[in-house]
């Protein structure tokens, strides 16, 4: 049966605090799988805050297996299309979406909206 958790986080500067300290609470993932969901959702988290609109951002986390999650981080913003980065490498800032390309097996935004989510899949790996 697959385990969820969904907390709604205050926007402020310690909206990323906040959310790595639900993954901590959320007992269902395996070790290994920790980090990576923690790094993913800070970067997130943080393009929430700072892109979104008013009102709280929402964290879902579901898994069906300790090495399986499925995460959504939702806000109020208006949408966006997620594009290649276009900077340089040495510019710093604007790597979120890369991370959660090269962390996960399976991502996406909602059409039209601020609802990015992300899968990670250690089943068969």
């Amino acid at each position: 049966m697959p385990q969820q958790l969904t907390v709604d986080i205050a926007r402020d500067r310690t909206a990323p605090a906040a959310a790595r300290r639900a993954v901590e609470r959320f007992d269902s993932l395996a070790a290994d799988v920790v980090p990576d969901v923690k790094l993913l959702v800070s970067e997130l988290i943080t393009n929430a805050v700072k892109y979104g609109s008013d009102g709280e951002v929402t964290l879902i986390l579901t898994s069906e297996a300790p090495d399986h999650v499925h995460v959504e981080v939702v806000d109020q913003g208006s949408g966006f299309v997620p594009v290649a980065r276009a900077r340089p490498k040495t510019e710093p800032g604007g790597w979120g979406l890369h991370m959660v390309e090269s962390l996960t097996q399976r991502w996406g935004v909602r059409e039209g909206s601020t609802h990015v989510w992300f899968e990670i899949d250690r089943r068969s790996a």
